[in-house]
């Protein structure tokens, strides 16, 4: 299983950095279907979700032991080595041993490694998909990827919203695929 959890992760780390890579010079000042975010907003934040994993489970500290650490523009003047740097730290730290079994100190509580990982793993694949829609890439996503989301996201698609991190589930269309079901669930209409 393990295994399996960290090829995903890393696929989706590959994902998302290919979008970043073929971010045009001008195009970081572009919308992306996350309203309030530009293209830039939307890579930190991605960027600033790798950087708390090494922290969190190789460091073994709390969100509380962060602090502001990871706030603000963590992009710097080169957002392709920001973002490279942070996913293979997050990639080097989530494959340590034993790392999957670990606890991990989140916001909204003790949450196992594998846990975390999974969640990070789904978020990086939606967050793929804003930014090929905001650079003009193919936003087809890989198929292996999409289950993977989809089945994470289900259990607590319902209270997605009422975080205030994601618009309202929309209503799926009978015969959707795996991406336009994952989509829905998380407020894109693909």
């Amino acid at each position: 299983m393990s295994e399996t959890l960290l090829e995903q992760h890393a696929a989706a780390l590959r994902l998302f950095g290919e979008r970043v890579r073929a971010v045009a010079d001008d195009g970081w000042g572009a919308p992306t279907p996350c309203t309030e975010w530009t293209v830039r907003d939307l890579v930190n934040h991605v960027t600033g979700e790798m950087l708390w994993v090494p922290p969190l489970v190789s460091g073994g500290r709390t969100v509380e032991d962060v602090g502001e650490e990871l706030s603000g523009d963590l992009l710097g003047a080169d957002p392709v080595a920001a973002w490279e740097r942070a996913a293979a730290g997050a990639r080097d730290a989530l494959a340590e041993p034993g790392a999957l079994e670990r606890t991990v100190n989140l916001s909204y509580g003790p949450t196992r490694g594998a846990a975390y990982c999974s969640e990070l793993t789904a978020d990086c694949v939606v967050h793929a998909w804003d930014l090929s829609r905001a650079i003009g890439a193919s936003d087809r996503l890989p198929v292996g990827l999409v289950e993977f989301a989809l089945k994470e996201v289900m259990p607590y698609a319902d209270g997605l919203a009422a975080s205030g991190m994601f618009a309202e589930p929309l209503d799926i269309p009978a015969g959707a695929d795996a991406q336009t079901r994952l989509l829905a669930l998380v407020g894109r209409r693909g």
